[in-house]
């Protein structure tokens, strides 16, 4: 079982926790990158679209008789091959949508957690409903860095909290490289692109470890 350090809302030390079996799956680089794939699809409008020959203005005269010009036939100017005319196989503004089992969305996502236990990259603040200023929160930023050995400045950091956690939000909203997500929206993607991940002590504090709906 994986562990990772605890540490007050004041940067102080606290015992280490084993963190849920969650924190132990087996790695599946294959079904992480799927996972990953999905998501970034969802992201995307997909809204770009060409016009096809049948959507251009184009004259529908004959481009020149059928024989004895010695060029190939053709029958209108709004054919893809020539300028002006319309775009052959392009994209069409209907998006296909990419869709991941739940199974598969869970067991990705505790994957990437794993993967984030395993390299010391996940760290458990105790009682973050007490942060109430920015310049807190970026105190105990620097101070966790300060006695991580495998941290450093300029890395990206994702505070996951309990749901309703407003008051940790707002203090760390505006801190550059600094994300916040609730615990019952995490997922691979944001896991896997965080780099160190602060969990709020209250998710685990359950005795079968932090559930999602």
């Amino acid at each position: 079982m994986s562990k990772a350090n605890v540490y007050s809302v004041k940067g102080i030390e606290r015992p280490a926790i084993t963190l849920p079996k969650n924190f132990s799956e087996k790695e599946n680089k294959i079904l992480l990158a799927q996972a990953i794939r999905v998501y970034e699809n969802r992201l995307h409008p997909g809204l770009s679209k060409t016009k096809r020959r049948g959507e251009v203005i184009a004259t529908t005269k004959k481009v020149w008789r059928q024989k004895g010009t010695g060029r190939a036939r053709h029958g209108a100017r709004s054919a893809p091959i020539f300028v002006g005319g319309g775009k052959a196989h392009g994209p069409t503004g209907i998006k296909r949508r990419l869709v991941l089992p739940k199974k598969m969305r869970k067991k990705a996502l505790n994957i990437a957690l794993s993967m984030k236990a395993k390299n010391g990259q996940v760290i458990v603040v105790d009682n973050t409903s007490s942060l109430k200023k920015t310049k807190e929160a970026q105190s105990l930023i620097d101070k966790i860095i300060s006695k991580e050995k495998k941290m450093e400045k300029g890395q990206r950091f994702t505070f996951v909290l309990t749901d309703g956690n407003l008051q940790a939000r707002l203090a760390l909203r505006n801190i550059k490289k600094v994300g916040v997500i609730d615990y019952k929206n995490l997922n691979a993607y944001q896991v896997f692109f965080g780099e160190v991940l602060i969990f709020d002590k209250d998710i685990f504090d359950t005795k079968k470890g932090p559930k999602k709906k």
